[in-house]
């Protein structure tokens, strides 16, 4: 029996990884969980808006279709990302100094994605969302906390994909 129990950041990143599994890209799935106080205040993952067919209904994705590198032309997607959706279902008061956990999974092999990071958009909400951090898993054994602050006094990062 292991004895050993997971650090609080492993935990709720294997949450947001559980939940990245019902994701309904043909790329990649990712799941995210927002909390406050070491309290789970929402969760989220990719998927069509309600009511519309998800990619893996129709069995394509046009940003994969027509060659779309990673990190572009996102309007061509028919997702709301996992991070959006999480804050759509919690209050700003809920999420004010929280955390929100990010992680994903490669459609194809179900293989955790590492180096997991909210796209421009996403960052743009998590930042007026008042989210205080957001932690990823950089490689099985890493784990990276961006500091939200930092991403609006350095404006660059919503430069970069």
């Amino acid at each position: 029996m292991n004895t050993e129990r997971p650090s609080k950041d492993d935990y709720y990143l294997s949450i947001a990884l559980e939940i990245s599994r019902r994701g309904t890209c043909l790329r990649r799935n990712y799941g995210s969980v927002i909390v406050n106080r070491d309290h789970i205040v929402s969760t989220g993952y990719s998927g069509a808006p309600r009511g519309q067919r998800n990619c893996i209904d129709i069995g394509v994705c046009e940003r994969q279709r027509v060659s779309v590198p990673p990190g572009e032309r996102y309007e061509l997607c028919r997702s709301v990302h996992a991070e959006m959706n999480a804050i759509i279902h919690a209050s700003r008061e809920q999420m004010i100094g929280g955390t929100l956990y990010l992680a994903g999974t490669e459609h194809s092999t179900g293989a955790e994605v590492y180096s997991a990071r909210p796209c421009k958009l996403c960052a743009r909400v998590i930042i007026n969302a008042g989210i205080e951090k957001v932690t990823v898993r950089e490689t099985q054994e890493k784990i990276h906390t961006y500091k939200v602050a930092d991403w609006i006094r350095h404006e660059d990062f919503l430069s970069v994909p």
